[in-house]
Formats: structure tokens, sequence, C-alpha cells
């Protein structure tokens, strides 16, 4: 598909996981840059080190006073402030049959935060043992990370937030949806036929190992956005990978960081989430059958667009009518395929 790669003028992309246009403008990264510069991130985790002590730290004190154990492994906690509840949640009360109230209307938004912090140790495992806990009681359990003061981290210390809901949030909605109704006519999941044919010519391919790939998706908004999906077998939920996948997972998640830090020296920010089929109901939560139409995939959003400096902003066009990207998916992913997926740059100076 070279003549993607070589395109230099406007275009669409279609997104057929969330039903939704993708317009690519790679002619507007050669325009001068005269907006915001920003902070190198590192300069920012400096000065953010310098104003806070790290309250997520073994033995830290948090906002609330409670004192985080000296863990010595991966430590989860329920946020002490979190966005969703379950207890004191007001029921739906909309009048179905009110037809005044159907533009008005108003669900309850209930369920639990949890915030897990990172150590050496598997992170993986940490993930999966959450998804058991929550999977049965919650319809959505999202685990996540917003890497980087400029993603709005408000805390140094390296770590994530698991967010279970009872109600199907708006973007698994519409993936749910459209692997479905991909499913329904060619009785193959989406996901997987989609993989199948980015592994003929490997032109958005950042890295493979035995059974995953990290690939610049053809349908791509953010500059250097990234999915993680399995190559090698259908997969929906974390809970099933065995030992070895969840190796060779670790590796290709270290590997796709490395190649972001080193791409413009800096501790790379995004936002990054894992999104696989839904979960609830009960003990069956973990049947195969009623979601054979998803895979399991990650997601990042990295923020940065020419350098450690300079990011790309969702603004405008982007928030008024639809995404719009810069550079071609191609030409992203040959960028990040330059960069060395094994050594950090902070280890070769």
């Amino acid at each position: 598909m070279d003549k993607f790669g070589s395109i230099d003028y406007p275009h669409n992309r279609y997104n057929p996981l969330l039903d939704e246009w993708i317009l690519v403008c790679p002619h507007r990264s050669k325009r001068p840059w005269m907006g915001k510069i920003e902070k190198n991130e590192d300069e920012q985790n400096d000065h953010h080190d310098s104003l806070m002590i790290n309250a997520l730290s073994p033995g830290g004190v948090r906002s609330n006073g409670n004192q985080n154990p000296e863990y010595k492994s991966t430590f989860v906690f329920d946020n002490d402030f979190p966005a969703l509840i379950d207890d004191d949640c007001p029921a739906d009360h909309t009048d179905a049959n009110d037809d005044d109230n159907q533009l008005f209307r108003i669900q309850s938004a209930r369920g639990r935060c949890r915030v897990m912090c990172f150590h050496p140790s598997s992170l993986i495992n940490t993930w999966i043992e959450e998804l058991k806990k929550l999977a049965p009681i919650y319809r959505w359990v999202q685990i996540f990370e917003n890497k980087g003061a400029i993603m709005g981290c408000s805390n140094p210390h390296p770590h994530c937030q698991i967010w279970a809901s009872r109600f199907l949030p708006t973007i698994a909605q519409r993936k749910d949806e459209q692997q479905r109704n991909y499913f329904k006519k060619y009785d193959r999941a989406m996901l997987w036929d989609y993989v199948q044919k980015e592994l003929v010519n490997e032109e958005r391919i950042v890295l493979k190992n035995e059974h995953w790939l990290a690939l610049v998706p053809f349908w791509a908004t953010w500059p250097f956005e990234t999915m993680i999906l399995p190559h090698h077998r259908c997969i929906q939920r974390l809970n099933e990978l065995d030992e070895n996948e969840k190796q060779s997972l670790a590796v290709i998640m270290k590997g796709l960081l490395t190649i972001y830090d080193n791409l413009f020296e800096t501790s790379f920010p995004y936002s990054m989430g894992w999104h696989g089929a839904p979960t609830g109901g009960g003990d069956d939560w973990q049947s195969k059958q009623q979601y054979q139409h998803w895979i399991l995939h990650a997601v990042y959003y990295p923020p940065l667009l020419r350098s450690a400096t300079i990011k790309k902003f969702m603004v405008g066009y982007e928030l008024c009518a639809q995404s719009q990207r810069d550079i071609t998916p191609e030409k992203a992913c040959e960028i990040l395929r330059q960069q060395n997926s094994n050594k950090h740059y902070k280890h070769e100076k």
C-alpha cells in the first residue's frame, strides 16, 4: 500500500472500530511552527518533584491522611477521590413515558475506581487479578494510564488507574457494536481480519514478537498513536493470557515505550488503555461465545508531534468537525521503526 505512504494531500481514513472518519493532512507538517512550545517533560518532572512529596511511594502519606504500606510489589487501593461510586448513587429517574423528559435524561453512573502503583514486579499479573475481582460485578473494567504532566498526571510516581463501571462507556459501546456488526456480516472478528491484513506487508507494524504486534493503526488520529494486539490467536480479555503470552506482552510493551522515549529523547507522555470484551453477569463473565467478535487490544495516544516540546493540539476543526492528523500513519511508523527498541537513550550517554 505504498500509495498511502506517499500521499501528500488531505484524505479521509475510516476507523471501522468507532465508525468515524479521520482527516489526514500530511502537507501541514511542513508549515513553520509559531505555536506554544512546551517545556521538556523531564524538566517538568524535575520541577514537579521539587514541589510535592511523592504520596504514592511506599510509606507515602496521601492527601486524605492515609499512609501507604512499605509495599515491595504493585500496590492497589481504592481511589481517595473517585469519579465513580457504588454507594449512595441515585437510581435512574427519567420517566420513559414522558416525552418532555427525553430531552433531559439522567442515568446513574455507578462504579469503583482503583489506583495501582507500579513496581518492577509484573504489573500484568496485577491487572489480571484486578480484572478477575471486578469483572463479575461490573459491566466494563477500564485499565488506563496517563503518563506525564502534559497528560494531566497529578503524581510523578508511576501508576495507572482502573475504573470499573456498571454501564458500558461510550467508546466501549461503539467498539462493541462495530465489531459485533462486522462479525455478523463476515463470521470473523474485525480486528483479527485487520491484523492478518497488516501482516501482509507490515508497513504500519512497529514491533512484532511471537504473540503480539505493535502498529500504527491505518486510522490513527494522534501523531504517534499505536495499538498492541495479538496475532497468533483470538484473545478477548487479559485473564486469558498464559505465562508465555504475558512474558512476550511485557517485552513488546517495554520495547514500544523505549522507542517512544528514544524518539525525542524525553520521557514520552501518553494516555493508554486496554480494551477487551465487556464483563459483568456474575460468574458467567468469562463466557467467550457472547463476545467472540472481540479481540483484546491496548491503545496508546501520545500528544507529541515534532519534538519533546511541540505537541498536537486537538482544537478548532478537530473539536468542531472531525479528527485530523498531519503526518500519515505510514510515515509515523517509519519514524518509530528507526528508533532503538532495546536500548534506552539514557543508557547510551
